[in-house]
């Protein structure tokens, strides 16, 4: 039935038709490549423009948060900073929070329920399960709420709503044009990012956010389109707001080898705290859950609580920016720092819990540098000659603790030096980002971010690794395949009796005629349905087909064209433009679960142990050989 002999290609290939050349094949690689390209400029021209409309809504953002301020804590229409912890409102601050909580909880309920929670997790899900598809209501819903909650007290800072905004537009933009999900997943990402570097001036740091926690990929499709946003994030931060460090802090000194020991401890005992951080947001957030009341009223309780809080340490209340740079400066009395490192945190971990409009990202810098300074004050206690700064110890703590709690690993390096201009700070924190790390991946399952999807039933990718599919080529994998080829001058009946006794597993087939040539594919159903005329020749039953792929061909686009086409096997193309065998699914699964066993199974292939033996036994030979002289 089949004469294919895959080991010489050249000399028994079966010759085909010149619909199947190698250069229509080429000329459609490259026509396909045309068309990706000219789509990749077609998203960043939109990531762009979501951007630069990113970039006035949080300025826009910000300018109602300092409007919300100034309105509830001191009674004046005014669009200037001013920190709710100058207030004179003594025992009437406990209810500002609350009612903005209140405000909140109707436009949850009214409006979207999206509006409440950490932000990024949401987003991530709507990424993993809804093909990025975020309800175009969230775009306007989000500052709104946020700005309601943040400017009543609300313990959060602005570039959580912003992130969610800007993925929310980029969403939206994606739905009203004709794109793939993936394409839409990065307009998202690139909103979001957008809003990032629009807040803090961080571009890199933010494209570093979205391979981390939002793309899942690494590829020039995903990453081009969310570099120029987040470049266009950053023109419009310089442009709308202050062109200087977002957080300034004294000039660092390059610190001693002992100091940057040091300065790891830090970042490990951060690790270790984030740990502590987590737990307690999630068990709070559970025991929100239980309470016999609508959730709608949990931010108003969330915010109470917030409020009472606020009246004891004011520090807490709003955005807190101020509360990081102060920190970073190193002169804050070390009780001042532990007192806003516990509260703040009691307050930001109480108002998360509720489910009011907030984020994660500027409560985490806070409690993280007031964290690394106290530390850093301890050590200097127990030894003053230790060489460590207190500005780089919260430095360090405030990076390791968004390293620890998301695992944003290189978004948290990356964005405290590009918040301060810090040079000298790198070692330092790569040293306490690692350590922090690592607590959190080994006794941590899920993040911050990840946790409350995961109690969902959504997976999140941890892992950025190359496709072994897109490393092996298909000349690599194939073997002989006789019984995947029929003749074409056989009758059914005689297809029966030889399948029956040569493959009774596959499923589809490629047709030959008597001269060889390729004359398309074949499936079993077709062979062996019912009521069929058993002397009916294959050639007439045969599918037309041609879809081929060349031996130096991935994988990857073997796997590709099966899907598209619906089949199961590929005639293999040679170079000179003739086939010369067929490629099955079956090759693909066994040599994928080949490389996965390679790389899960460890063996030693260098044996010191062999290498003695052999130089010892080389030895004695020469010593001889000079006894015999």
């Amino acid at each position: 039935m089949s004469n294919i002999d895959t080991n010489t290609p050249d000399s028994s290939a079966i010759p085909i038709s010149p619909t199947l050349s190698e250069l229509e094949n080429n000329e459609n690689e490259h026509g396909k490549s045309f068309v990706q390209k000219t789509r990749l400029l077609r998203i960043s021209g939109l990531a762009i423009i979501v951007a630069a409309a990113v970039c006035f809504i949080a300025r826009f953002l910000v300018w109602l948060i300092n409007i919300v301020t100034n309105i509830s804590f001191y009674g004046t229409i005014s669009a200037g900073f001013h920190s709710p912890s100058a207030n004179h409102l003594g025992l009437w601050v406990i209810v500002i929070p609350a009612i903005g909580g209140v405000i909140v909880g109707l436009m949850a309920l009214y409006g979207s329920a999206a509006i409440r929670g950490h932000v990024i997790p949401e987003a991530m899900e709507q990424i993993l399960t809804n093909k990025s598809r975020i309800k175009p209501s969230i775009t306007f819903l989000k500052p709104i709420s946020s700005a309601i909650a943040i400017g009543t007290g609300g313990p959060f800072g602005a570039e959580g709503p912003i992130i969610a905004t800007g993925g929310a537009l980029g969403s939206t933009i994606g739905q009203l044009f004709k794109i793939t999900s993936n394409e839409r997943k990065v307009l998202l990402a690139a909103g979001a990012t957008a809003g990032m570097a629009a807040i803090f001036g961080t571009p890199i740091a933010a494209v570093f956010l979205a391979i981390e926690l939002l793309l899942f990929e690494f590829s020039p499709k995903a990453i081009l389109p969310v570099a120029l946003a987040c470049i266009t994030g950053a023109a419009g931060h310089h442009v709308l707001f202050d062109a200087g460090p977002v957080f300034p802090m004294p000039e660092l000194k390059t610190p001693s080898n002992t100091a940057l020991a040091l300065y790891s401890a830090i970042g490990l005992v951060t690790g270790f705290l984030s740990l502590g951080l987590t737990k307690i947001v999630y068990f709070i957030e559970d025991s929100f859950e239980k309470l016999p009341i609508h959730w709608m009223w949990w931010p108003a309780i969330g915010g109470f609580i917030v409020g009472v809080i606020g009246y004891f340490a004011p520090h807490t209340l709003g955005v807190g920016y101020d509360n990081i740079i102060n920190v970073l400066s190193g002169t804050l009395a070390i009780a001042i720092v532990i007192r806003l490192c516990f509260f703040k945190f009691l307050s930001w971990a109480i108002a998360l819990g509720s489910g009011t409009s907030g984020g994660t990202l500027a409560p985490l810098l806070t409690i993280g540098g007031a964290g690394g300074a106290v530390l850093g004050a301890i050590i200097l206690r127990l030894f003053p000659n230790s060489g460590i700064n207190l500005s780089m110890a919260a430095l360090v703590g405030m990076s390791a603790m968004f390293a620890g709690a998301s695992r944003a690993y290189l978004t948290s390096i990356t964005f405290a030096m590009e918040a301060t201009l810090q040079s000298h700070a790198l070692l330092p924190l790569l040293g306490a980002c690692t350590a922090s790390y690592l607590v959190s991946f080994f006794l941590m399952e899920n993040t911050i971010m990840t946790e409350k999807i995961a109690r969902r039933g959504v997976f999140t990718p941890d892992s950025f690794e190359a496709d072994p599919l897109s490393k092996l080529t298909v000349e690599q994998v194939i073997a002989a395949h006789d019984t995947l080829v029929l003749s074409a001058e056989s009758n059914v009946r005689d297809a029966k009796e030889w399948l029956k006794a040569n493959n009774d597993k596959a499923h589809e087939f490629v047709v030959l005629n008597g001269e060889g040539d390729y004359m398309g594919m074949i499936s079993r159903n077709d062979i062996f349905i019912k009521g069929i005329n058993p002397d009916t020749l294959l050639s007439e039953m045969t599918t037309q087909g041609h879809s081929v792929v060349r031996g130096t061909d991935t994988l990857r686009q073997a796997v590709e064209l099966m899907a598209v086409q619906s089949v199961e096997i590929l005639p293999v193309l040679s170079a000179g433009g003739k086939i010369y065998g067929v490629l099955s699914y079956r090759d693909i699964l066994s040599v994928y679960k080949e490389r996965q066993e390679e790389n899960e199974h460890a063996h030693i292939h260098i044996s010191l142990k062999r290498r003695r033996l052999k130089m010892l036994i080389k030895g004695r030979k020469l010593v001889h050989v000079d006894d015999k002289e």
